[in-house]
This record gives C-alpha cells, sequence and structure tokens, in this order.
C-alpha cells in the first residue's frame, strides 16, 4: 500500500523546488533584463516580488495548455498540461495552512472556459468579465495594500486568472519601538543617509553564515487556532554581491549553514517599505516562454477558443515595522485572441545598513513566497 504521507511529502518538496528554482531564475535573467533595459543593473535596482504568486498564476495557465506550449512552461514551471491543476491546488492549500496568509485565485473570462477545466481547479471562482468588479477583489482581498489589478482590461482582453497572496502579522517577538533610531545606510550607488533602524537580540540559533552571507530568521507569530506562521529571513551578502547571489541563500536548508562565532547576536534593520510592479511578459523570452505568447499558442485544455497570453504582470508591496510584517502580490495574467498584440561575551552585530535581501518563507517549509532586494535608501511603511 502507498504511503500517503510519504507522497505527500515528496510531493510537497518537488513543488517547492519548482518555485525555487523559477525565483532563482526569474530573479537573474528576468530581473536582470528588466534592470538592464533601464540603464541600471539588478544589484542597483529594489524590487519586490512574489515567486509563489507567480509560480501559482503561471501553473493555472498552463493546466489548459497542451502539445509543445505545455512543454515550453514544464520546462520553467516544472508541471503543465492535466497534472498542473492538482499541482497548483496542493501548493495553493499547503500555503494558506501559513497564520495570516491569504491565498486565492479567480478568473473573469469573455470566452467559454472549458468544464473540464474549471472542475480540475475547485478552489477557483469562474465569473464573467467585469473590471470593476476585478478591482473591488483585489483591492478586498489585499486588505487595501493594492487597490486595484495591476493591468488595464481591454476589449481584447478574453479572460483574466489573477492570483493574490497577502500576508499581515506580527512579529512573534517584536522590536522594541525604544530602540529604533536614525543609523546611516550605504544604497547601491555608495550614497548614505541616515534612516530609522530597528535593533534587538536575536537567539544565536536564528543567526547564520552561508555562501559568504550573513542569515537571521525572524519568526511570525503563530495564529490563535495554531497555525504556524511565516519565516522572515534576512541576507546580507558579501559587499558588492548582486540578488542573484544573495537572495538564493534565503531558501536554502537551514542546515547548509553554520553558526557564528560569537556567544550573543544583534540586528540593526532599517523599516521598510518597497513597491514594485513587474511586467513579466517583457520577461518571459528570457525565462524560455515564446510559444505561449504567439499565435501558435495552444491553450486548448482551457477555452475552445484560440487564446495566446497577452500580458503577465505583477504588483508586490512589502513593509516591515516593529510590530510586524506586511506583504502582498498581485498576479495577473491576461489572455487575448490569437492573433493580438501579445565571557567577555564575543558580540556579532549584522547591521543590514547596505543593499540586501529580505525572503518571506512558508510557514512549514521553505517556499518563496516573498522576495525583495533593498538597495535603494529605505523608505519606511509610514513614509
Amino acid at each position: 500500500m502507498t504511503d500517503v504521507s510519504a507522497t505527500d511529502a515528496e510531493t510537497t518538496t518537488t513543488t517547492t523546488r519548482a518555485i525555487q528554482l523559477l525565483a532563482e531564475r526569474w530573479i537573474r535573467d528576468g530581473m536582470a533584463a528588466a534592470a538592464a533595459d533601464r540603464g541600471r543593473t539588478e544589484a542597483d535596482a529594489g524590487f519586490v516580488c512574489s515567486p509563489a504568486g507567480l509560480w501559482l498564476a503561471l501553473t493555472a495557465v498552463a493546466a489548459g495548455a497542451r502539445g509543445d506550449t505545455a512543454e515550453e512552461l514544464r520546462a520553467l514551471l516544472g508541471t503543465a498540461g492535466q497534472e498542473a491543476a492538482p499541482a497548483a491546488t496542493a501548493v495553493a492549500r499547503e500555503l494558506a495552512t501559513t497564520g495570516a496568509l491569504g491565498v486565492a485565485t479567480r478568473v473573469w473570462s469573455r470566452v467559454p472556459v472549458l468544464r473540464a477545466y474549471r472542475e480540475a481547479l475547485p478552489d477557483v471562482r469562474f465569473d464573467p468579465m467585469d473590471p470593476a468588479a476585478v478591482d473591488a477583489w483585489v483591492r478586498e482581498a489585499t486588505g487595501g495594500l493594492i487597490e486595484r489589478l495591476p493591468l488595464e482590461i481591454t476589449d481584447d482582453t478574453l479572460l483574466a486568472l489573477v492570483n493574490v497572496l497577502a500576508l499581515k502579522a506580527r512579529w512573534e517577538d517584536p522590536f522594541e519601538g525604544w530602540r529604533t533610531r536614525d543609523l546611516p545606510f550605504t544604497d547601491a550607488a555608495g550614497t548614505a543617509r541616515p534612516v530609522p533602524t530597528m535593533s534587538k537580540d536575536v537567539p544565536l540559533a536564528d543567526a547564520w553564515a552561508a555562501g559568504g552571507a550573513h542569515v537571521v530568521e525572524l519568526r511570525c507569530a503563530r495564529e490563535p487556532g495554531g497555525a504556524p506562521g511565516a519565516r522572515v529571513r534576512l541576507v546580507l551578502g558579501e559587499p558588492g554581491a548582486g540578488p542573484e547571489r544573495v537572495l538564493p541563500v534565503g531558501w536554502a536548508p537551514r542546515t547548509a549553514g553554520t553558526p557564528l562565532d560569537a556567544d550573543r547576536v544583534t540586528v540593526g534593520l532599517p523599516r521598510l517599505a518597497l513597491r514594485t510592479r513587474v511586467a513579466v511578459t517583457e520577461q518571459l523570452p528570457a525565462l524560455g516562454i515564446r510559444l505561449a505568447t504567439s499565435d501558435d499558442a495552444d491553450f486548448s485544455g482551457l477555452s475552445p477558443e484560440r487564446l495566446l497570453v497577452s500580458d503577465v504582470i505583477q504588483e508586490a508591496v512589502l513593509k516591515i515595522a516593529e510590530e510586524g510584517v506586511e506583504a502582498a502580490a498581485v498576479t495577473v495574467v491576461a489572455m487575448a485572441p490569437a492573433g493580438a498584440a501579445p565571557l567577555q561575551q564575543k558580540v556579532q552585530h549584522i547591521a543590514y545598513d547596505r543593499p540586501f535581501g529580505v525572503v518571506v518563507l512558508a510557514g512549514t517549509d521553505d517556499v518563496p513566497l516573498f522576495t525583495a532586494w533593498q538597495a535603494d535608501i529605505p523608505a519606511g511603511p509610514h513614509a
């Protein structure tokens, strides 16, 4: 007889690694391409994004892909075609067990959606296209952190699949406000400026070194029902190291790190507020996705109409303060008709006073819910 728990654990490990690989490739290739288009390097361009949100949205669409289009998406996502729907459903349900994290996906459509596709995604609601309703849902699902869909729905938008991840959690051990004071932060260009910086001691077990970086893990409080809270890893790489090197350390297994040679660890962390809108559509070629956005796209498992992916947009927000962390991401995959445009104590203080990474992990595994690169002078969440 099959050991169900072992099978479930193996599936979770597989999908977790698929999301991590997407995150690595997106930050290494996609974000680098976007930064280059703005005349900057990825190391000096701060951002926040949600690898988990992008994976969930693309995988739900990939469930309707067939033929070469499915194979192209499978190479990026680890799944596509008929097996993608149960994978997306399982990941969404698993992530929703993280305390204070909301996970939801909805589809608005002007074209018929196949019954088999709808039934394969039992947790996804399907509605007629209504731009005002989409904006209202986004605002409600993100608790107002994101006011509207980060894409204008036009007459050519035949279908919009929207995923939302939203987190509002208190620290298990909050920073004390009286310890916050202005300290210098040096941005990627070398400019230093004082910013409100929080400070506290952290347990030795929650700080380690890995890949030339220092990592500190801060835990969010459990929910009243006992659901484990999210974990926030702060990753400080070597001077000059970019996000493609630093951020993956944040979702690497803790066992890959080594303890710090210290009797006590303190952390200095600026209050921060990051908001990024990413036109993922422009990055898809760098991620190996071309057929899905062309007239040759095959989404015959989704609708009898010929569709192609016209836009993939994500807006993400991350705020960190003394009391806790707020984060939200809205990812929309829009589809258009094919043919449309596409003793003496040794104390180690880890000061996040230069570009650093932030990785928000799910409560029970190392799925990167949100990742961020703070390269500029931080703007506090109350700014």
